[in-house]
């Protein structure tokens, strides 16, 4: 018997979820290494309240983009209960709704010391309405005497933000593109190729520490190796999608056939920050610009790499 086939590209997971996605991964990430930094390599309050606000900010508004499409609002209760995890261990959602809410609170009180002595914050709130508190100050403490143990709860949830963002998409098998076992590693090494060009950015626009040079050029390195395998892994993917079923192999032809795919995203989101980051890592930089220009490169193809991996996305159907 003849089956014939029809395609349709999945139309409902789009430029939102890329939003979701890209800003849950970015921001998890960002607080991750941020802490990290702080704990092994220098303490750093600007780029400890720089780094934890930002993330917090880039999750937060992630998430409020989901809760917007929701169609029932009132339903994010039962994903905020953490006792979901438990009779419904397979739902994505649920799971990343937790890292992030823990993300975001032990990235807080992380921040607090350093915001409890910060001048910024002592003027924006005032010494007498807010910081000198009681209650505040005792949580400052407390959070400066278990510092690493905060810090790696939180970098613990951000780990499981990124590597969520890619289960979820991982998770519906009716779509070949996201139905594979690389899109979690892919999508987790991208949120931290993102974290490293923002960071990078905050390093030389905003924080400007000479200081802070042996960091800078540990990121760089960091995010040359992170780039090298994402190639690696899309060029799998390559192989995955040409060897697989109709599903696969259509997404295979919108891809490499889309010049925002391959020059966008690979091209100039890929290739080139690769190429300048290796030229700063092995001769060195005389300008900041190459490397602010290849960070902005690396944040706007983060995006895209999801903007596509969304649109992409088709379902076979045999009749």
């Amino acid at each position: 018997m003849d089956v014939t086939m029809s395609y349709a590209t999945q139309d409902i997971w789009t430029w939102w979820i890329a939003i979701y996605l890209y800003f849950g991964g970015l921001g998890a990430a960002t607080l991750a290494v941020t802490f990290l930094t702080d704990m092994y390599l220098k303490p750093h309050r600007d780029l400890v309240l720089w780094g934890a606000w930002s993330g917090i900010v880039l999750l937060a508004l992630g998430s409020l983009m989901l809760f917007g499409h929701l169609l029932d609002h009132v339903a994010v209760i039962h994903v905020l209960n953490p006792l979901v995890l438990f009779y419904q261990p397979h739902a994505w959602i649920a799971w990343g709704t937790q890292f992030i809410i823990w993300m975001m609170f032990w990235g807080v009180l992380y921040a607090l010391p350093y915001m409890y002595i910060s001048p910024f914050f002592q003027k924006l709130w005032g010494v007498n309405r807010v910081m000198d508190w009681g209650w505040v100050q005792k949580i400052a403490e407390l959070s400066t005497r278990y510092r690493k143990f905060i810090g790696w709860m939180a970098t613990i949830n951000g780990v499981g933000v990124a590597v969520y963002t890619g289960l979820l998409v991982q998770s519906f098998p009716a779509v070949a593109l996201w139905h594979n076992p690389g899109i979690p590693l892919l999508f987790t090494v991208s949120a931290f190729s993102t974290a490293m060009a923002f960071l990078l950015l905050l390093m030389y626009v905003v924080i400007h520490d000479a200081a802070d040079d042996h960091i800078r050029v540990l990121y760089e390195r960091i995010d040359l190796v992170l780039i090298s395998v994402e190639l690696v892994i899309i060029f799998s993917f390559y192989q995955f999608m040409s060897s697989g079923d109709e599903s696969a192999m259509r997404s295979l032809q919108l891809l490499w056939n889309d010049l925002g795919w391959l020059i966008g995203f690979i091209g100039f989101g890929l290739v080139v920050p690769f190429l300048l980051e290796l030229r700063g890592v092995l001769k060195g930089w005389t300008s900041h610009v190459p490397i602010v220009a290849a960070s902005l490169l690396i944040l706007v193809g983060g995006y895209l790499l999801r903007h596509y991996i969304m649109y992409n996305g088709v379902y076979a159907y045999p009749w």
